[in-house]
């Protein structure tokens, strides 16, 4: 979406952040009432309706007048990107307490482990299979009208494959769900140090999250199938990763787990961000290897996090786990739009700060959502060392 949004529709790389943030913040709100209404109805219904709402906001946005992002273009896309965060909202909370109600309790651990396994083997094929039928076709449409597909071709699967159920949470802990602003202020009152580690770890997430296809296409001239080549390997070998990470932080301790994850991240983020001041350092390679620190942070830090949330109160496990989440999508809104602001401002200022005898260009504004990145989760680095202490071996 955002390269069919630039390259097709003529928006700005900042335009392009409002109408996508849309998407967030509709996935933030809608994601607490979805889940109250799959609790009560089942997740069938949810896990089918979810992907379809999303196979026809991306058939509409093929179909819309083009009008070189106009106020009344951006305000049809903003709509329909509400639309499509529905459909997410749906979708993701039904499918997790689908997979926690049909396996015993002592195969939770590994039925998550295999859900990031598959959602990062998904992440592995949609970037070369997107990249390469845009680049086939000449036409960033075709990624979108390829996605509805797969999203289709997924609620039919959901319609043959996922049984009817019931209620999938107990009454008390459905109670507690259902008072989803009640709840989140509490947990505002007894872990506020929580809520705000996750704000600032995912304003870091969210600041490359839409420029990243941008990047090694502005930066690099690599085309989509070539940016789709650089990412494959590196999502496979984090889904191959998945398991040994997950005994790894099982061994570690949670808090020494969210530790050294959010440790790597910075380093990963601090050697792939020094190309904004060092030209020498605007590689692809470079973009690579600090993808390696940044992947195992990640598969080491993200679901100890979730484990620590969970067992800071017992009886009010969802409740904290909810308003994590919220908190992590409030972090991820502001980050997203302000990464593609700062790629799109940023870049005329390099073209004034000399190094030497040359300027440092427009990959100044370009490298800026990464080092900001850097500082992000660095900061979280030290506030999880304040916050989460490590517990006895």
């Amino acid at each position: 979406m955002p390269v069919y949004l630039r390259d097709e529709r003529n928006f700005g790389e900042a335009a392009s952040g409002l109408v996508l943030t849309s998407f967030l913040l509709s996935e933030a709100i809608f994601k607490s009432p979805m889940g109250t209404l799959c609790d009560r109805y089942g997740a069938r219904l949810f896990i089918v309706l979810g992907p379809l709402i999303s196979v026809l906001s991306g058939i509409l946005s093929l179909v819309v007048p083009k009008q070189d992002g106009s106020v009344t273009e951006s305000l049809v896309f903003i709509g329909l990107r509400v639309f499509d965060g529905i459909g997410i909202a749906m979708l993701w909370p039904a499918a997790f307490a689908e997979i926690n109600r049909v396996v015993k309790d002592g195969q939770r651990q590994q039925a998550m482990s295999l859900m990031n396994f598959c959602y990062l083997l998904g992440i592995a094929l949609a970037f070369p299979l997107g990249g390469i039928v845009n680049d086939v076709t000449g036409k960033k449409s075709a990624g979108i009208a390829l996605a509805a597909a797969f999203l289709g071709l997924a609620g039919l699967l959901a319609i043959r494959f996922v049984p009817k159920g019931t209620a999938h949470i107990e009454r008390e802990e459905h109670e507690e769900h259902t008072t989803t602003v009640a709840g989140f202020l509490q947990s505002l009152r007894s872990i506020p140090s929580y809520l705000i580690l996750a704000v600032v770890t995912f304003i870091g997430i969210g600041l490359p999250t839409y420029t990243f296809k941008f990047f090694p296409a502005d930066e690099f001239k690599l085309s989509e199938t070539q940016i789709g080549a650089l990412v494959f390997p590196a999502a496979i070998a984090m889904a191959a990763l998945n398991l040994p990470m997950s005994h790894l932080a099982s061994k570690m301790g949670r808090a020494r787990s969210v530790h050294l994850g959010l440790l790597l991240c910075a380093v990963g983020m601090w050697l792939v961000g020094a190309g904004m001041f060092a030209p020498a350092m605007r590689n692809p390679w470079i973009l690579a290897i600090g993808g390696v620190p940044v992947g195992l942070g990640f598969l080491l830090a993200i679901p100890s996090w979730l484990a620590s949330v969970s067992e800071l109160d017992t009886t009010r496990r969802a409740g904290n786990l909810g308003a994590i989440m919220t908190a992590q999508g409030l972090g991820a809104i502001i980050g997203a739009p302000l990464g593609l602001a700062m790629y799109e401002k940023l870049a005329p200022i390099g073209e004034t700060i000399r190094v030497g005898e040359t300027t440092l260009g427009p990959s100044f504004g370009r490298y800026s959502p990464f080092v900001a990145t850097a500082v992000c989760v660095t900061i979280a680095f030290l506030l999880s060392l304040r916050i989460l202490k490590s517990e006895p071996r």
